[in-house]
């Protein structure tokens, strides 16, 4: 993978994805039984911060948040076990358990035993739930970026219609149109780069196998309740096209006065209004994480 990263990096249309590809490290991680090293982009200095993408996406999925983050906090930004860059070995198994045991070993292999910071977008919102359960002590507070599986129940795909899906996400028109669906005005803001690198991980040896078999796990859902201890908020986009309204409102009676509505914002709010994201985060982590860094506003 990290090849071939290297062997595209300079083709790719967004600056800012070259930089975040120019900051990975390739962490061992022998006790989950797989050879290979794992990629996590580790940007900035000061108090740790852990982002998680959503499904099918990889770490690039953090490139216009992390510029601004990086001035105030430590990012470490991972691949998903089975997602974006992350090695796929044949015998591998995937689903929610594979995704958490390798979230539980990256947090063990963090500089020091500070409390951490987590972000989570999309499906990546209800694997920050389910980690911050299991690490209350490690985990100090938790921002949800348009969570998606907070609700409902596990519906895994039958066979052949796993791969199925898997080829079907695999055609260029379909990855145009979700990615255009992700954004509040694809029009203006959804062009060359950001359709490169939303199809940019499917180049990776074993993609459609993986994602067909997460899918038959039933993946992530219904990991809202109860929710974790530590302090939560959460950012929706008012023009989100992949959360359905009936997801929604299901959400927003879990979380109650903990949801703010980005206006003219989709399904992406830290790619859709970057800015507006990293504000909320600074003035949310900085009184919760212990550091003798600077404090400066984000600009």
């Amino acid at each position: 993978m990290r090849e071939l990263l290297n062997s595209i990096k300079d083709e790719l249309l967004d600056p800012k994805a070259r930089t975040l590809i120019e900051q990975l490290q390739w962490w061992e991680l022998p006790e989950l039984g797989i050879e290979e090293p794992f990629p996590v982009a580790v940007v900035g200095q000061g108090p740790p911060l852990v982002l998680l993408h959503g499904f099918d996406s990889s770490f690039l999925e953090y490139r216009r948040l992390a510029p601004l983050l990086s001035r105030h906090f430590q990012l470490f930004i991972p691949d998903l076990f089975g997602f974006g860059f992350s090695p796929r070995p044949f015998d591998a198994v995937y689903g929610p358990e594979s995704v958490l045991n390798h979230l539980n070993a990256l947090l063990k292999r963090l500089p020091n035993d500070s409390p951490c910071g987590l972000i989570g977008a999309s499906m990546g919102g209800a694997v920050a739930v389910e980690v911050s359960r299991r690490h209350p002590q490690r985990i100090e507070a938790l921002m949800l970026l348009a969570p998606a599986g907070l609700t409902g129940r596990p519906m895994p795909v039958p066979p052949l219609l796993d791969r199925f899906g898997a080829w079907f996400l695999s055609r260029p028109g379909v990855r145009r149109g979700l990615c255009r669906q992700a954004f509040a005005d694809p029009d203006s803001n959804v062009g060359a780069a950001e359709e490169q690198i939303a199809s940019l991980h499917l180049q990776c040896p074993g993609w459609a196998r993986a994602l067909a078999t997460f899918a038959r796990s039933g993946g992530f859902s219904g990991c809202g309740t109860p929710l974790p201890d530590q302090p939560l908020h959460v950012i929706w986009g008012a023009n989100d096209r992949i959360l359905r309204a009936p997801q929604k409102t299901a959400a927003g009676l879990i979380l109650q006065d903990k949801v703010e509505e980005f206006e003219a914002c989709g399904h992406l709010p830290h790619i859709d209004q970057p800015d507006r994201v990293a504000e909320r985060c600074l003035n949310w982590f900085q009184s919760r994480l212990s550091s003798s860094h600077s404090s400066d506003p984000v600009r």
